[in-house]
């Protein structure tokens, strides 16, 4: 495949190849974008943000909406496009994919309801002939930079609010993941969107990424990955907005009168989507002492019926991890933490990228398969006094993005939703839960900034005051 810079369909000196984590072999090859790419997008960019900010908020609407039904027409190529090149189950795909016409009209809307205000000057003294308001413009040239996890979903989330607003978008997708970034860039092209209004540019996030970030015709930074590669980001951007959405490691607290099949149920799920690759994967959970033992014998049995294999077969439901290096990762974490003291109830094993769905109990909060952030098909078990002592657990963390608790208990509920430092916090659920419309985005060094359309959208303008001098009236 080729990708779109400049209002054309182009190639580069270099190829990359685009492999499959499970089948290990080549999907597609994509351009390693040059630096002068990199200047002819940033330049495109900039003529195509005055055309998009002159288009009303109907005609960018209806863009919006063509490209949703486009997308609703495409969902099983999309599904299978991802779960050839990130390695997800194919079902796990088809419901990201399925989610997206839905999404894009949710923006669609957002950005077509841009509110400003008016401003009661005349309470100030000597304001008498003024009339002031706001509105909300566009940011003009915006960067998107995406991880491979949700190579589709992830995308939407950020170029369509950024469109919707009326800026102009140089996507840049992970690398690993680049070919469902370039079809969607495709269907947009075909309902209509204005040339060059998005770009999307493929090759090494570490050779594109500052050149895109530190150039000043870029107004705003919209990125999700590692903690790591977000502080380089506020390093090199200069005066730009920035919405940061990075790591997290995930609690979710177990009370004593807590259903543990239910419990264990919802374990197997949030634990183990995407082969844990989510942000808001639960990644630590915390049992309190009195229902410890009973919890790790329910988690078992749900765990270790999780289907592993071909993410194109309809039963898989975990297969490959993104890389055989990740795979290999996940294995050292969990290695390290046996040799201090802790125990594999159930899996632990790797063949290729593929790591068996893992849970790991009498982890110590200071393991790091505990305190940093896995990313893996592992959950790591904690014991747990009391609800005080489990929110000390959780919020010992230099992360902040979800956190869940099971309890039948209201007042437990509730002091655990006020004093947990976390951006999402879902009560008798996993922390892996998101819906497309909600604010989304973490505390501390988990990032900045909200994601969902209708908070995206602020995020994708500018608040102007108007005042006008000399207002008879």
């Amino acid at each position: 495949m080729k990708m779109y810079v400049g209002g054309a369909w182009v190639d580069s000196p270099v190829m990359a190849p685009v492999i499959s984590p499970y089948f290990r072999e080549t999907v597609d090859t994509v351009p390693e974008a040059t630096p002068d790419q990199v200047q002819q997008a940033l330049a495109a960019a900039e003529q195509a943000a005055n055309r998009m900010a002159q288009l009303t908020g109907h005609e960018r609407s209806q863009i919006l909406n063509r490209a949703a039904d486009l997308v609703a027409a495409r969902v099983e190529d999309l599904a299978k496009t991802i779960s050839l090149e990130e390695g997800k189950p194919l079902s796990e795909s088809r419901g990201e994919a399925g989610r997206m016409p839905d999404l894009l009209r949710l923006c669609a809307f957002e950005g077509s309801q841009l509110r400003g205000e008016t401003l009661p000057l005349d309470a100030q003294v000597a304001t008498k002939g003024k009339l002031g308001f706001t509105l909300r413009v566009p940011c003009g040239v915006v960067v998107a930079i995406t991880p491979f996890n949700y190579p589709l979903l992830l995308v939407v989330h950020k170029i369509g609010p950024a469109l919707a607003a009326g800026n102009a978008v140089i996507l840049k997708p992970a690398r690993q993941t680049p070919l469902v970034a370039l079809k969607l860039t495709q269907i947009f092209l075909e309902a209509g969107l204005p040339e060059s209004a998005l770009q999307c540019i493929t090759g090494s996030g570490a050779k594109l990424g500052k050149l895109l970030c530190a150039d000043s015709r870029v107004r705003k930074i919209s990125f999700t990955g590692s903690t790591t590669v977000g502080e380089m980001i506020t390093q090199v951007a200069g005066v730009k907005k920035l919405s940061l959405e990075l790591g997290s490691n995930s609690p979710l607290v177990v009370l004593p009168d807590a259903d543990l099949s239910a419990v264990a149920a919802a374990t197997a799920v949030g634990g183990f989507v995407n082969a844990g690759q989510v942000c808001i994967s639960t990644q630590r959970v915390l049992v309190h002492r009195r229902v410890y033992g009973d919890f790790l014998e329910a988690v078992k049995k749900p765990v270790e019926s999780i289907k592993v294999g071909d993410p194109l077969a309809e039963d898989t439901r975990l297969s490959a991890m993104i890389s055989e290096a990740d795979a290999e990762r996940v294995g050292s974490w969990i290695a390290e933490a046996v040799a201090q003291g802790a125990r594999v109830v159930t899996g632990g094993e790797r063949q290729g990228a593929i790591f068996a769905p893992t849970v790991v109990a009498d982890v110590k909060p200071g393991m790091r398969i505990s305190c940093d952030e896995l990313f893996g098909p592992a959950v790591a078990v904690t014991a747990v006094d009391s609800i005080d002592d489990a929110i000390q657990v959780a919020n010992d963390s230099r992360y902040g993005l979800g956190a869940g608790i099971f309890t039948r208990d209201l007042d437990s509920a509730l002091k655990f939703a006020r004093r947990v430092q976390s951006g999402n916090v879902m009560i008798n659920w996993t922390p892996l839960w998101r819906a497309d419309l909600m604010p989304y985005g973490g505390f501390k060094q988990s990032g900045i900034g909200k994601e969902g359309p209708r908070y995206a959208v602020e995020e994708m303008t500018e608040l102007k005051t108007v005042v006008f001098h000399g207002v008879d009236a």
